[in-house]
């Protein structure tokens, strides 16, 4: 069995980098972020109906690695975070992309803090309004069954804070 952690968060709160290393520190594989991906390619503004495509994606992506995974996989991002995005933007998220989330199955939530600083992206829209996003994620997970565990601090101290939560919750050390 595959013990999985979702690390969410809103923009640019280093959930890539965080999952990258847990990842290398646990020895096992990571799933991307499916939107990066589908966005670049994408040749006009995103509208509502990509996410879902997006979030069959990401699906895809997690059913594939998690077959390579050893013993634990790290998910950079996972539908709560096109959830939360999709009501941010357009008002409403579409009704399978909530079935989804009362399906597939975490361990773990990581949810990365506002204390990183802002760095540019042409994919990222809201420099300003990440407090308010966070306050929306931590609403979210604090009306799910999953344990969540805030992921705040800078560089060594919040990689350490991240593997003591999944020693203590995930592995229960």
């Amino acid at each position: 069995m595959v013990r999985k952690v979702a690390v969410i968060g809103p923009e640019c709160t280093g959930k890539s980098d965080l999952s990258a290393y847990l990842a290398t520190h646990y020895n096992t594989s990571w799933v991307p972020e499916y939107a990066r991906g589908y966005l670049d390619n994408l040749v006009r503004p995103y509208e509502q109906h990509d996410l879902l495509t997006i979030a069959h994606g990401q699906i895809r992506l997690e059913d594939k690695y998690e077959m390579s995974a050893n013993n634990l996989m790290i998910c950079d991002t996972n539908l709560y975070v096109i959830k939360v995005w999709s009501e941010f933007k357009f008002g409403n998220c579409h009704p399978e992309i909530l079935k989804y989330l009362t399906t597939r199955k975490y361990d773990l939530y990581l949810l990365t803090h506002i204390d990183l600083p802002w760095v540019e992206d042409p994919q990222r829209e809201h420099p300003h309004k990440r407090e308010e996003l966070y306050h929306i994620y931590l609403k979210e997970m604090k009306n799910q069954p999953v344990p969540c565990v805030e992921i705040k601090g800078q560089g060594d101290a919040r990689r350490r804070m991240a593997v003591d939560a999944i020693e203590k919750i995930v592995f229960k050390k």
